[in-house]
């Protein structure tokens, strides 16, 4: 990657941060890099986006839209869109998986994101909704799926998948697909669990839960976001939270048919631990992003235990063919060129 340095002192400089200390942040799972910086004790965060593989576009989209909304979305100081940098507000260092860490309520901080969905799903999907947003339809559902034989079975397996046994997988998907209830739209962030959720506890209602990293967000159904918190890839909640997170979601909408949402729930659930199988493999595989393979065996049990229900039996079948139990690990990958 090109030197930026430069071209991040000038934006820093118009935007009269030019005195400013930087400190790299953590990074994710894209080619974002983010840093803090200082200047006279006040604090922000630089998200260094570069163009062509990023584009803070959606981000500033959706980042006006939350904020409109009332939630807490990092307000955004500076932008220079050409160049690929933002300068947002600094929402601090505890995230969920930080404050859970330092003993932090668990329910409580799970209820406060439970709420934020609540609210934004208590909206008319023409509220709930910006501009410009795409809907979360088959064709994005098969290419996200389609990951787990693309770079679990080849990058991580070294496995020869035929054009058979992808077809066939894909068979799967589009006979399950249609099984997700649509009749109810929303805003879905898409990324919502415990390392893109902030725990600001002086902030009141709504606001408690900070939001980073959505700006994937897709017109979808209530239910993935929610699906995306409580099936958490990264860490396990405790023993019956889920569900009765899940009953305290039920309990602000008494009309909504439980039946269907779960069933919907099962179905995405299942489609996003294949992906994120999937993106972990890649991660490694190309990336050479190594740190994400610890998760891979939670987000197998947490695929096998959702493929236990009858409506996804015939992927399970499928998962047992071709990638047996003793083939769900995380192995050193089959490093691609």
């Amino acid at each position: 990657m090109a030197d930026r340095s430069p071209l991040i002192e000038a934006f820093l400089a118009e935007a009269g941060w030019q005195a400013a200390t930087r400190k790299p942040l953590a990074g994710d799972a894209s080619f974002r890099r983010y840093e803090r910086v200082e200047r006279e004790g006040e604090i922000a965060v630089l998200m260094d986006a570069a163009p062509p593989e990023e584009d803070v576009r959606p981000f500033i989209n959706i980042t006006n839209h939350l904020r409109q909304l009332g939630y807490s979305a990092p307000n955004i100081l500076a932008e220079n869109i050409d160049a690929g940098f933002l300068l947002l507000e600094d929402l601090g260092d505890d995230t969920f998986t930080n404050a859970l860490a330092a003993g932090a309520d668990e329910e409580a901080l799970y209820k406060s994101a439970v709420d934020v969905l609540i609210d934004l799903h208590s909206r008319p999907t023409v509220v709930a909704v910006p501009d410009g947003l795409e809907r979360y339809d088959e064709d994005k559902y098969l290419t996200e799926a389609s990951l787990l034989t693309e770079w679990y079975l080849s990058g991580i397996l070294g496995s020869d998948v035929s054009d058979m046994t992808k077809s066939d997988y894909l068979a799967i998907w589009r006979k399950l697909i249609p099984e997700i209830d649509t009749s109810a739209e929303t805003m879905v962030l898409r990324d919502f669990h415990a390392d893109n959720l902030m725990w600001l506890p002086d902030r009141g209602g709504v606001q408690k839960c900070g939001l980073l990293d959505y700006q994937d967000a897709v017109i979808g159904t209530p239910a993935y976001d929610l699906m995306s918190l409580l099936e958490d890839a990264r860490r396990d909640l405790k023993p019956g939270l889920a569900a009765h997170l899940l009953d305290y979601y039920f309990a602000a909408f008494p009309d909504l048919d439980q039946d269907d949402f779960k069933k919907t729930y099962s179905i995405l659930a299942a489609q996003r631990h294949c992906k994120v199988i999937g993106i972990f493999s890649r991660l490694a595989s190309r990336d050479g992003k190594y740190d994400y393979l610890v998760h891979i065996p939670r987000v197998w049990k947490l695929l096998e235990r959702v493929c236990y229900l009858p409506e996804l039996t015939i992927l399970r079948e499928w998962l047992d063919a071709h990638i047996p139990a003793d083939k769900r690990t995380s192995p050193t990958p089959n490093l691609r060129a």
